[in-house]
C-alpha cells in the first residue's frame, strides 16, 4: 500500500564516496532541491517579510509551530481558512513541527537552546505535568489548561494542512541521567507509535509523517531510536533531542543517529541551521534543515556574511558605530536588491533611526543568504567540490 501518492523522495547525486547526497523532495504544493534550508513561520507569518517577497528571496520551503498555532489561533480556525497554505499565501511546500520541541522549553523554563549547546536562561515554567497521556501545560496567552497529545498533535497538524508532519516526542534536556533519557525515549517511541495510527486514521495520502530519532547524547540510545524509526514506515525521518553541550558534541550526537538511519527516506535536522552546522551536517546525509537564527539575527540588527569576510565571524551588526561610513553593500555576490544595493551604511542609519525598513532589508538578504549557501552546498555536492567551497564560507 502507497500511503504517499502525492509524495516522494528520489537522490540524484552523492559526493564521491561521502553520505552527501543532493536529490527532489516532492511534495502536493510543488517540489524542493535538497539539501534546502526551511525557513519559521512560527506563526504562521515571517517576521517582517510577505510570502511573495520570500519567495523573491529564493525561498522554497517553511515551517509554521503547531503548538503555538494549537493555542492561538486553532487548528479548526486555520483549517476554515483553507489551510495554512491559503491563509498564509504561501503555495510551496510547507512543514508543521509537532510541538514536543516547546514541552522541552515549557518543562525546563525557557532553556531550548540547550539542546544546540548555546547559553541557557530560565523563566517561569508552564509545563504541569508530562504523562503517558500527554503534556498537560497553561497557555502562555491566557492561563487556560491544555493537554498536547499524540493524537492532538496529529489531528492538530491535519487541520493546518502542510505537506510534511511530524511525530510528538519528548525532548529530554542535557542534564538528565542516562536512565532519565532512555525511559524518555521508549515513551517518545510510544507516541510514536500512536501519532502514527493516528495518522493513518486520517490521512488522505497528501502529508507525510516524520519520525523521530532520540537518544539524548548516548550513542546506544540513538542507535537503538533510529532502528525504531526505520521499522515504522514513516514518509520521513528527523533528527532531535538534546544534541549536547557544544558544536562538537552536537556533531557527534547527529553522526550517532545519522549513520543507522536508512538512507531512502528525507531525513531532517531539527532546529539547527548555522553555516558551519549545513556543511557539517550534509557529510552525515541531512536533507533538511530548520532554524530561527537567520530572521532572528535580522532583527536584532544582524547581518549573514561570508566568514572569510569578517575575521572568522558568520554576521555583522549594523548597530554598531563602525558601519556609519561603510558605503559598501552587504554582499554584492547576492541577487537580492537588499544584499546588493543598499549600503551598510544606510541601513545603519535607518535601525538607529528606529526605522522598521533596515530591519526588513536585513531579514531579505539573510534569507538569500541561506537560499545562495545552500545553492553552493547543492553545486558542491554534484560538483564533487566540497572541500574547496567550504574555504569560501568557513
Amino acid at each position: 500500500m502507497n500511503l504517499h501518492p502525492d509524495l516522494y523522495f528520489k537522490i540524484t547525486h552523492t559526493a564521491g564516496d561521502q553520505h552527501a547526497r543532493s536529490g527532489v523532495l516532492s511534495t502536493p504544493h510543488g517540489a524542493i532541491e535538497t539539501p534546502n534550508f526551511i525557513f519559521c513561520a512560527t506563526k504562521a507569518a515571517i517576521k517582517g517579510l510577505t510570502m511573495d517577497q520570500m519567495r523573491e528571496c529564493g525561498a522554497q520551503i517553511v515551517l509554521s509551530n503547531t503548538y503555538h498555532l494549537f493555542l492561538n489561533p486553532g487548528g479548526e480556525f486555520v483549517e476554515r481558512q483553507g489551510g495554512l497554505h491559503r491563509m498564509t499565501d504561501w503555495h510551496g511546500p510547507m512543514l508543521t513541527d509537532s510541538g514536543g520541541f516547546q514541552i522541552f522549553s515549557l518543562g525546563n523554563g525557557w532553556v531550548a537552546d540547550e539542546i544546540k549547546g548555546k547559553r541557557s536562561h530560565s523563566t517561569e515554567k508552564k509545563l504541569l505535568k508530562i504523562t503517558e497521556e500527554g503534556a498537560d501545560f497553561v497557555s502562555y496567552i491566557d492561563g487556560t489548561r491544555h493537554q498536547l497529545s499524540p493524537e492532538k498533535s496529529i489531528e492538530t497538524q491535519i487541520q493546518l494542512g502542510a505537506d510534511l508532519i511530524v511525530v510528538l516526542d519528548e525532548c529530554s534536556p542535557y542534564n538528565v541521567s542516562r536512565e532519565y533519557t532512555a525511559k524518555s525515549m521508549a515513551m517518545s517511541h510510544r507516541w510514536e507509535k500512536r501519532s502514527y495510527e493516528e495518522y493513518l486514521r486520517r490521512t488522505d495520502g497528501s502529508q507525510g509523517l516524520y519520525g523521530i530519532v532520540q537518544g539524548g547524547v548516548y550513542e546506544d540510545l540513538r542507535r537503538e531510536s533510529a532502528e525504531f524509526v526505520n521499522e515504522v514506515p514513516f514518509f520521513g525521518q528527523a533528527i532531535g533531542g538534546c544534541l549536547g553541550g557544544s558544536k562538537e558534541e552536537m556533531y557527534e550526537v547527529v553522526h550517532m543517529g545519522a549513520q543507522h538511519l536508512r538512507k531512502d527516506r528525507p531525513t531532517h535536522l531539527l532546529g539547527i541551521g548555522g553555516v558551519e552546522d549545513i556543511w557539517n551536517g550534509i557529510h552525515e546525509g541531512i536533507d533538511t534543515f530548520d532554524c530561527v537564527h537567520p530572521t532572528r539575527l535580522a532583527r536584532h540588527g544582524g547581518a549573514l556574511i561570508r566568514p572569510v569576510e569578517w575575521e572568522g565571524k558568520s554576521y555583522i551588526n549594523l548597530r554598531n558605530a563602525r558601519f556609519k561610513n561603510d558605503d559598501s553593500p552587504l554582499d554584492e555576490r547576492l541577487p537580492c536588491k537588499a544584499s546588493s544595493y543598499y549600503s551598510r551604511s544606510y541601513i545603519h542609519y535607518l535601525i538607529r533611526a528606529g526605522e522598521m525598513l533596515g530591519y526588513q532589508l536585513l531579514i531579505q538578504h539573510n534569507v538569500c543568504f541561506m537560499m545562495e549557501l545552500m545553492k553552493t552546498v547543492r553545486n558542491a555536492i554534484q560538483t564533487n567540490s566540497i572541500d574547496s567551497e567550504v574555504k569560501n564560507w568557513l
